[in-house]
């Protein structure tokens, strides 16, 4: 029977020659992702059609991608990409029926996620069935096909149906290949993810910021209100700045409040804000804190100066999420991660009442204890390190190095002012020193008794020389990156005494196998 509309024999001996065609291409061809795109291509061809493709459909994340396709550029394949029930391929997928659309400028169903263009002057219909294996719906096989008129298109259905079963194998195959792909991504991240965690912008190798690390990487993803607490110097601001940027509202606002530099008179508008009018000098409205910090984290420092009475107000933002402007009648809700930081005895202070005890336990949800640099002094070595090339960066310098001496004497002294204090000593340093390393006598003279150095009563000459022994043990695993045999050879000692030592001052050498002493 010859069909005028087509201008070739219908179901007849065209077809069948295509479709044996077809049924060889799948069985003899050796690359299943270069014969489905010779079938699409044949396809298009033999029903005139200008585009065709092949989803399928990711179990795992519910998703319908494409797979092959032909007229399409890999950029417009690669943005076609729909939900089970989404779109008419979404569609199809869902109810496992053939769609229809004979116009796709006229159907606000078809979505052309791919954006790819109709033939001027022409209507274009688009045809999509489903690849179906086993009773389930694997996929899809579709076209687009321009028309002069509304027509029946019931013939290239029935033809798509019967592509569709000679192809569903091989789409069973590309589907099993994405998955497998996608368990080598997933054991991929899972093997990255055995990397200890690390803040890019704080510095220390020591067992103690290890454990630090893993508190701030098991928290970061929640939205749990976290409280800093630690001697004054230890660095907690950048603490709450490491949970904001490894958590998901990391590309949002991350605002710092002090509440100790703020007069309790305005410490109320700085956090709440303040409509005009609302009192003497307010003669604009001013957003607040709060308000500034939507979608984003506030951290407040110094939460053990707030007055008891923005304590009140403050415990309504953490239990509702609602402010107020002074002034104003309007509830703002705000969408804020809160974090803290203190320095100061917040039980003692409760015991005084000078704290509020409800306001106490709504801020110590997840606390957080930041060790102070006397009790992580194998740090001491790459933070001034660090603070030499920061220095030299900022002031035009070129200090190479500081001297084993020096070095010294800057581990054994106590720190009152932390991580602050080393920094203000090394930039003192690098002034007085005249020849680009940083010896003992440019150092303040604080650090050059035994008094000042709070050393006289901590213990006996063995117990010193064993934490300059530790020191040297530890900064010679993080130069080779806890290789334990190049340690060795580094400090002139056999391996075997290198492994007691490691043992005699319980060292974890895994805790630098991927770090450096490279710090820049």
């Amino acid at each position: 029977m010859y069909c005028k509309k087509s201008g070739r024999d219908c179901y007849a001996g065209a077809d069948l020659e295509f479709l044996v065609n077809v049924s060889d291409i799948i069985s003899h061809s050796e690359d299943i992702y270069r014969n489905l795109e010779i079938v699409l291509k044949d396809l298009c061809l033999f029903l005139k059609a200008q585009y065709s493709m092949v989803t399928i459909v990711d179990r795992e994340h519910e998703k319908i991608m494409i797979s092959a396709a032909y007229g399409l550029t890999k950029e417009e394949q690669s943005r076609g990409t729909y939900r089970v029930g989404e779109g008419i391929v979404g569609k199809v997928v869902e109810t496992g029926k053939p769609v229809i659309i004979s116009d796709v400028s006229r159907d606000t169903a078809f979505l052309n996620r791919t954006g790819v263009k109709k033939p001027d002057g022409k209507i274009t219909a688009f045809l999509c069935v489903p690849v179906i294996l086993k009773n389930e719906t694997i996929g899809t096989l579709s076209i687009h096909k321009s028309h002069q008129f509304d027509g029946d298109f019931s013939h290239e259905i029935k033809f798509l149906n019967i592509v569709g079963m000679l192809i569903g194998k091989n789409v069973t195959i590309r589907r099993k290949h994405i998955e497998e792909l996608e368990e080598l991504r997933k054991e991929n991240l899972r093997l990255k993810s055995d990397k200890p965690f690390k803040p890019d912008n704080i510095i220390g190798n020591s067992s103690l910021m290890h454990d630090l690390f893993q508190l701030i990487e098991r928290v970061s993803p929640t939205n749990s209100t976290v409280m800093i607490r630690g001697e004054s110097g230890v660095g907690k601001e950048l603490i709450a700045e490491a949970i904001h940027k490894a958590s998901s509202r990391a590309d949002k606002p991350f605002v710092k409040v002090n509440c100790s530099a703020m007069p309790e008179t305005l410490i109320e508008s700085e956090l709440f804000g303040h409509e005009k009018g609302s009192f003497t000098g307010a003669i604009a409205t001013h957003t607040g804190k709060f308000e500034m910090a939507n979608g984003g984290t506030i951290f407040l420092d110094e939460i053990g100066d707030v007055p008891p009475s923005i304590q009140v107000k403050l415990l309504r933002v953490l239990q509702q999420r609602q402010i107020e402007r002074i002034g104003g009648n309007r509830t703002i809700h705000v969408d804020v991660r809160i974090i803290t930081a203190t320095n100061r005895n917040l039980e003692e202070l409760i015991r005084s009442n000078s704290f509020r005890e409800d306001f106490y336990y709504r801020i110590n949800v997840f606390p957080i204890y930041v060790p102070s640099l006397r009790e992580r002094r194998a740090d001491i070595s790459i933070l001034t390190d660090h603070f030499i090339h920061k220095i030299n960066k900022q002031n035009a310098m070129n200090v190479k190095r500081i001297t084993g001496g020096a070095l010294d004497m800057l581990i054994m002294y106590s720190w009152p002012g932390n991580i602050r204090e080393l920094e203000n000593v090394i930039e003192r340093a690098m002034i007085m020193t005249t020849d680009d390393v940083i010896h003992s006598y440019n150092l303040p003279p604080t650090l050059q008794t035994a008094v000042s150095s709070n050393t006289v009563d901590q213990g006996s000459l063995g117990m010193v020389l064993g934490k300059v022994e530790k020191q040297m043990l530890i900064d010679a695993l993080i130069a080779n990156r806890g290789n334990i045999s190049r340690s060795a050879v580094q400090l002139g000692i056999t391996e075997r005494i290198m492994g007691l030592r490691i043992n005699k001052y319980n060292i974890h050498t895994q805790n630098y196998k991927y770090l450096s002493n490279d710090t820049n």
